[in-house]
């Protein structure tokens, strides 16, 4: 895959993550047992929404300029991991959690590994692995 292709692809999966963090709380409503982190009355799910939704807005203005808006998703990237593997412990610990282990974890790994793939380091032209 050459340069002009990978910066093509990590345009497109940047648009498709930012328009999937407007569907978390439809994931929430529709799948609770692998997307909502409560049970009963919680202010936590649209404070996560709420960020979520911001990440997204911000992931669709970077996809129009990757190489302008790297910080952004190399925070989306690490951000993911960190909340991945905090959840897949929480998940762990607690049978009820189960669930969020085929639902939201690894949502978080896969968006970290696709933007951490098709993005490059700081500084670099051109995406890791690429062809020169």
């Amino acid at each position: 895959m050459n340069i002009a292709q990978r910066m093509s692809l990590l345009k497109t999966v940047l648009r498709i993550v930012g328009i999937l963090f407007f569907l978390i709380y439809p994931l929430m409503l529709v799948w609770p047992s692998g997307w909502t982190w409560h049970t009963g009355y919680s202010d936590y799910p649209m404070m996560i929404v709420g960020i979520y939704a911001t990440l997204g807005v911000f992931l669709l203005r970077a996809s129009s300029d990757p190489l302008s808006h790297l910080s952004l998703i190399w925070f989306t990237v690490w951000s993911s991991v960190v909340h991945g593997l905090i959840m897949t412990a929480q998940a762990l610990a607690s049978a009820e959690h189960h669930g969020h282990l085929i639902g939201d974890v690894p949502a978080l790994f896969v968006i970290a590994i696709a933007l951490a793939w098709l993005t490059p380091r700081h500084g670099q032209s051109k995406p890791i692995g690429a062809t020169p």
